[in-house]
């Protein structure tokens, strides 16, 4: 049986009808006005936090950034600091003003290219970074993490949605990369042959998403056994 409709109810319906009809024509302009409005709200979430980087500092800036995005942060020597079910979180870490941030976990979050100010910028001794499966982030945020090369070891890119080989690119400014994760990436058009050639654009680092080499690179039993060279030397 279905629930009893309350006067409240149907009220709260017609408000929602009559505003539709009064300010959208059809499902086009419905669609565009929420794509909008999704716009406007990423934009407030990704900010320039410069006032209150001249109040506690660019550590204590780029920390704060992350965790109202709802990832986490661990500043050297200390525990990680992680929003709860609510989005709050402990605010001890406004003291460290000193103390550098190594690792931050993004995973999931709204970051866009305006955004990745608050991040490579006042965090230049970052060693970890997870950008998984972050929506927003594309080719041009990743043409700014060149700010993180002497210092970034790990980086995470699985599972964004935007990035593609142009993206991918760019990162051969990372020399000190000892573990890049770029698995599945479905704007990469050629998967297997990208990871080759980021191997060879880092040589030093670990490049994960070898399942999407399999056809281009041969299983230790394929591989030919005493072939002779065409070429004689």
């Amino acid at each position: 049986m279905s629930e009893p409709v309350t006067p409240d109810s149907s009220r709260k319906k017609r408000t929602l009808l009559q505003f539709l009809s009064d300010y959208f024509h059809d499902i086009h302009a419905l669609r565009e006005y929420l794509l909008r409005k999704q716009i406007l709200k990423g934009n407030r979430k990704n900010r320039s936090f410069a006032d209150i980087q001249e109040k506690y500092g660019p550590y204590v800036t780029g920390a704060l950034f992350i965790l109202k995005q709802g990832g986490a942060v661990k500043f050297q020597d200390k525990e990680w600091i992680r929003p709860n079910e609510r989005g709050h979180f402990p605010t001890e870490f406004l003291e460290f003003r000193k103390v550098p941030v190594e690792a931050v976990d993004a995973s999931g979050c709204a970051i866009n290219y305006q955004g990745m100010s608050n991040l490579p910028v006042p965090l230049k001794e970052l060693r970890f970074l997870s950008l998984q499966c972050c929506p927003n982030v594309d080719d041009w945020c990743l043409s700014r993490l060149y700010l993180l090369a002497d210092s970034l070891q790990e980086l995470s890119l699985a599972g964004c949605p935007q990035v593609s080989e142009r993206g991918l690119a760019c990162l051969h400014h990372l020399q000190n990369l000892r573990r890049l994760d770029i698995s599945d990436l479905p704007a990469v058009s050629h998967p297997g042959l990208t990871q080759i050639l980021v191997e060879e654009m880092l040589p030093h680092c670990e490049v994960l998403g070898t399942d999407w080499a399999q056809g281009l690179k041969l299983e230790p039993d394929q591989q030919p056994q005493n072939t002779p060279s065409p070429v004689s030397p």
